[in-house]
């Protein structure tokens, strides 16, 4: 293993800032002013522009699309990060697809009686393809257990039974989050993804899919299901419109899914018992639905906003620094609210990336290796920007050292801590040890992936391409426990955001945490922009033989 260098390096790119200045207010910004604020100024006046009203939840596909990209170009440009081959943009066809069912029930008819589920309330349902007409007639449904084929752990769900044409009811995540000693325990594997679930319902020829939400397994409650798909879904365009999607795809709440096991006559908590077990084998559910719907459809170019500073000696190897610009847009009202700002979620990644850029391009000297700012579009649906880069980069994987992915930076008081997830997956976990040792700071390792977070956000993509990632934060040994303390009792008061309207930019919103976190992200940059070594993937981590 390479010898990791001096820390030295970190010593002056570490230190905190000193306390912010008066910030200019939320409209009439003198944006050529920017480069004079502090790290800290800078970071709130691009969270709280972003996150604004008048951006209308950054949702791709929407007249608030144009602003925001312009918008992000234009800091890309006053930090010093030049166009990548003379554009800050990197076009992204994408379909929407806005779905009205033909009736606000779904309708379910069982050997033992009728359930009735109300959309939104109990079942949210969509497609993903660009039909203006779309009717799946009296399918049979099949329950599937995980909805897993997966050679490589013995499991396989749809052994011995035919889905074509049907309905099939999924449980979310998979199950090792039950059992230990299945799959990676409690380390999800792409398999509990519901991405996933869809898309091998798809290749076994369903016709519709249905997700049992359970809040634990899923890690987030039914309003994010809902607010997910509250407007128009996003999908990347295909030349045959999608129509090798799966017809319908949704979710259904715990309680629902009884109901519809109670009309089939077969006890719901048995067969989700016997579903967690190897050796489970689906079988069918004595149900019928029609489903039938109009679809207003959208195609169009979104697009990903990227920003490189040229190196030196070493400038065709990249150091990339990732952090998505969109959100949700404007959906169903919560407490009087319809938009979906996104403030922590993740205007606080982009601000990051302009604050990284133009400590790299104020450095007396360019790095040797050039750094790549990469804001992908369509993060909320399914992570479609960073997918289509990986399937068109605009420099070569083979020559991309690292992703650094920034998602949800928002107001984090300073930790005697830090939490390194996925860590034994490369090399790069001595980079960030190293790091946060100049901070002062402790590593503690984080392999719990049961909510699925290394799937969610767009580092995956990279790391699917080959590229090692790396995947920190702030952890909660505060170095003023008290203080935390009595900040959390009287900002947060336990207040749910994600996904939320309530995810908005607050004045009171202690940086000092999330700014140490940023520094360690461009310290790490900046030791691999100069050292001229390429991170490896160990043994026996899926993603290696993508780098080879």
């Amino acid at each position: 293993m390479k010898q990791i260098l001096t820390t030295l390096t970190f010593v002056l790119v570490l230190s905190l800032p000193t306390s912010a200045q008066m910030l200019p207010a939320s409209t009439g910004i003198d944006y050529a002013s920017l480069q004079e604020l502090n790290d800290e100024a800078l970071f709130r006046v691009i969270t709280r522009e972003l996150s604004d009203d008048a951006f209308g939840g950054r949702k791709p596909l929407t007249p608030y699309e144009a602003p925001t990209v312009e918008y992000i170009s234009a800091r890309f440009k006053e930090a010093g990060m030049e166009p990548l081959n003379g554009s800050y943009l990197q076009k992204v066809p994408l379909l929407g697809v806005t779905t009205h069912l033909t009736s606000n029930e779904v309708v379910m008819s069982g050997a033992k009686g009728i359930v009735k589920l109300r959309y939104w309330d109990d079942i949210v349902i969509w497609t993903l393809r660009a039909e203006k007409q779309l009717k799946i007639n009296k399918a049979d449904f099949v329950f599937v257990g995980f909805g897993i084929h997966a050679p490589e752990y013995g499991w396989d769900d749809y052994a011995g039974i035919d889905v074509k044409g049907k309905v099939v009811v999924i449980l979310v995540n998979d199950p090792g989050y039950y059992d230990d000693n299945l799959f990676r325990g409690k380390n999800m594997t792409y398999y509990g993804r519901w991405i996933y679930k869809f898309e091998e319902a798809a290749r076994q020829g369903a016709a519709a899919a249905l997700i049992i939400h359970d809040t634990a397994p899923a890690s987030y409650d039914w309003s994010v299901v809902q607010n997910s798909r509250s407007s128009a879904c996003l999908t990347l365009y295909s030349e045959e419109e999608n129509k090798k999607l799966l017809p319908y795809q949704g979710w259904v709440t715990g309680e629902s899914a009884k109901k519809l096991f109670n009309a089939a006559g077969v006890p719901f908590d048995e067969s989700m018992a016997a579903a967690k077990k190897k050796g489970f084998k689906s079988f069918p559910l004595k149900l019928k639905t029609t489903i039938a719907s109009t679809n207003e459809i959208e195609f169009g170019e979104s697009a990903n906003v990227v920003g490189i500073i040229p190196g030196t000696t070493l400038k065709d190897e990249y150091i990339v620094y990732s952090a998505h610009w969109d959100h949700l847009g404007i959906g169903q009202a919560v407490n009087g609210d319809s938009i979906y700002n996104g403030a922590s979620d993740n205007a606080t990644g982009v601000a990051a990336l302009t604050l990284i850029g133009r400590r790299f391009a104020n450095l007396p000297e360019p790095p040797k290796r050039s750094i790549l700012f990469f804001a992908p579009t369509a993060e909320e649906s399914g992570l479609l920007g960073s997918q289509y880069y990986a399937e068109n980069p605009l420099v070569p994987f083979e020559k991309t050292v690292i992703c650094l992915n920034m998602d949800c930076y928002a107001d984090y008081m300073r930790t005697g801590d830090l939490i390194l997830s996925a860590a034994g997956h490369s090399e790069t976990d001595n980079y960030v040890m190293e790091a946060a040792a100049v901070q002062g700071r402790t590593v503690v390792i984080n392999n719990d992936n049961s909510n699925g977070w290394y799937y969610r956000s767009d580092h995956y993509n990279f790391a699917k391409a080959g590229v090692p990632v790396v995947i920190a934060k702030g952890g909660r040994d505060y170095l003023d426990p008290e203080a935390a303390r009595a900040y959390h009792e009287k900002y947060h008061k336990g207040k749910y955001t994600y996904h939320q309207p309530s995810d908005e930019y607050n004045e009171w919103w202690d940086l000092s945490g999330t700014l140490e976190d940023i520094y360690l992200f461009y310290g790490i940059g900046l030791r691999l922009a100069n050292d001229g070594y390429f991170p490896q993937w160990y043994d026996g981590v899926e993603f290696k033989a993508a780098r080879k």
